[in-house]
């Protein structure tokens, strides 16, 4: 029992994309190499400090319980049936 030659990954490597498709092989490689791209730029993000929230994004206390900061992304609209 020795070691794989070249001729073994070969039929390793064909029979693998027979199985899967060049197609999906293809998505899987650029997956990965996404996942590996956010996790290095997520530990890049983890290693610097966290910045204070700067106080003017807080609702204050002299605006009450009930008042809530704008959102300007929100549409209020009302919704019509078609006749």
């Amino acid at each position: 029992m020795g070691s794989f030659s070249i001729w073994h990954w070969l039929v390793v490597l064909l029979i693998v994309v027979l199985v899967f498709g060049t197609k999906k092989l293809k998505n899987i490689g650029s997956d990965l190499g996404g996942a590996v791209k956010g996790f290095k730029d997520g530990m890049k993000d983890g290693s610097q400090p966290d910045t204070p929230v700067p106080p003017s994004s807080q609702v204050t206390a002299s605006q009450g319980p009930s008042a809530a900061p704008a959102d300007k992304t929100t549409i209020d609209v009302e919704a019509r049936n078609k006749s």
